[in-house]
C-alpha cells in the first residue's frame, strides 16, 4: 500500500510541476530584462521548474541553457558580469549552492560581481528526497562575504525578489518556492534590503520566520491568540543582511522570541537571530524551529513540514514552551 501511495505522490508531483502556472518570478524577470538590456538568464537544464521558459522564448539571444553544469554556469556568469552584464543563474537550491560553492566564492563573491543565484526547491519541500533537499544552503552562503540572501514567503513577493537582487551591489542568493497550484489573486508587495516585515502585531512574544514558515507562523499565531497568547509575526525575507534593529526591538517589546525556518537549525535564520541577541548581551526565552541536524526524506510539502517539526503545530508548541519559560 505504501508503495502505491509513493507512486501516486510522485505522479502528482510531476503533474503539479508542469501544469501551466503563473510565473510570478519568471514574469517579473522578463519585465526587468526588457527594461534593462544588461540582464541575462542562465539555466542548468531546469527551465520550466525555474520559471525561465518565458525568458527563453521572448529573449532567446539573452538566454543560455548550460545543461546540468552548475559550476560551469557560475564561471560563464562571471565572464558575463565582467563584460557588463547582470546574469541571473537558475537551478534547484541544493544544486546551485553545493555543486558550485568554489565558483560562487572565487568568481562571484570575491570580485563582488553582480551574479544573481536563483534557487528553487528550498529546504525539505520536495518529494525528490535528500539529493534535492537544501537544508544547509543558507548556512553555507551566510559565511560567504559580500553575499546577500533573500527568501520570499509567497508569490506576492516574487517580483520584489528581482528588484532586491538588482538593488544589491554584488552577488545575491534568492531562495524561491514555486507555487504548486495557482495562487489566489494578490497584489505584488515590496521589500527592502536588510528589512523584515511585521505581518502580525503582538506583545507577548515574537515569531521570526522566513519562506514557507511564514504562513505556518501566522497560522500558529492565530491558534495562540485563541489561547490568550498575543504573538507578533515577522517575515524576515532579508536573511542577510538581517534586520538587527527589528530583532532587538522585538526582544525589547515582547521579551521572548522563536525563529522558524525551512532549513537546518544549524547556521540559518535562527542562528543569525541568536547572534544578534548574543552580541548585544540580551538574554531572553528563545527557541529555534527548524530541521534538527539530520537528513530528511521525500514527500509532500505538508507531510514533510509536519514530519520534521516546522509546521504551525510545532511552532505553536514551541511558543507555549517559551511562554512557560517567560513566566
Amino acid at each position: 500500500m505504501s508503495e502505491i501511495l509513493t507512486k501516486l505522490e510522485a505522479a502528482d508531483f510531476i503533474n503539479r510541476s508542469f501544469k501551466p502556472l503563473p510565473r510570478s518570478y519568471g514574469d517579473a524577470l522578463v519585465e526587468a530584462a526588457k527594461a534593462d538590456s544588461r540582464i541575462v538568464a542562465l539555466c542548468a537544464d531546469l527551465v520550466p521548474p525555474t520559471e525561465t521558459d518565458r525568458f527563453r522564448d521572448e529573449l532567446p539571444h539573452r538566454f543560455e541553457n548550460v545543461g546540468i553544469a552548475e559550476a560551469n554556469m557560475i564561471g560563464i556568469a562571471g565572464g558575463m558580469a565582467r563584460s557588463g552584464e547582470i546574469p541571473f543563474c537558475h537551478s534547484f537550491c541544493a544544486f546551485i549552492v553545493k555543486r558550485a560553492l568554489d565558483q560562487i566564492t572565487m568568481q562571484a563573491a570575491y570580485p563582488k560581481l553582480p551574479i544573481k543565484l536563483v534557487g528553487f526547491l528550498p529546504g525539505v519541500a520536495t518529494i525528490l528526497g535528500v539529493s534535492h533537499q537544501a537544508i544547509e544552503d543558507v548556512a553555507i552562503l551566510r559565511a560567504v562575504p559580500e553575499m546577500a540572501i533573500f527568501e520570499p514567503s509567497g508569490p506576492e513577493y516574487h517580483a520584489a525578489m528581482v528588484r532586491l537582487a538588482l538593488d544589491w551591489d554584488g552577488p545575491v542568493y534568492l531562495r524561491m518556492k514555486r507555487p504548486e497550484t495557482p495562487p489566489p489573486p494578490f497584489e505584488p508587495r515590496t521589500l527592502s534590503i536588510g528589512k523584515g516585515v511585521i505581518r502580525r502585531e503582538g506583545g507577548d512574544m515574537t515569531i521570526i520566520s522566513a519562506g514557507l514558515c511564514v504562513a505556518e507562523s501566522l497560522a500558529a499565531a492565530t491558534t495562540l491568540g485563541e489561547e490568550g497568547i498575543d504573538a507578533r509575526v515577522v517575515d524576515m525575507a532579508s536573511i542577510k543582511p538581517l534586520d538587527a534593529a527589528l530583532v532587538l526591538e522585538s526582544a525589547a517589546s515582547s521579551g521572548a522570541i522563536i525563529t522558524a525556518e525551512n532549513h537546518s537549525i544549524v547556521g540559518g535564520l535562527g542562528s543569525a537571530v541568536a547572534e544578534v541577541l548574543a552580541d548585544e548581551g540580551i538574554g531572553l526565552p528563545f527557541k529555534r524551529i527548524g530541521v534538527q541536524d539530520r537528513f530528511c526524506e521525500g514527500g509532500t510539502t505538508p507531510y514533510l513540514m509536519n514530519q520534521f517539526g516546522i509546521d504551525a503545530t510545532a511552532i505553536a508548541d514551541a511558543a507555549r514552551q517559551v511562554m512557560r519559560r517567560k513566566g
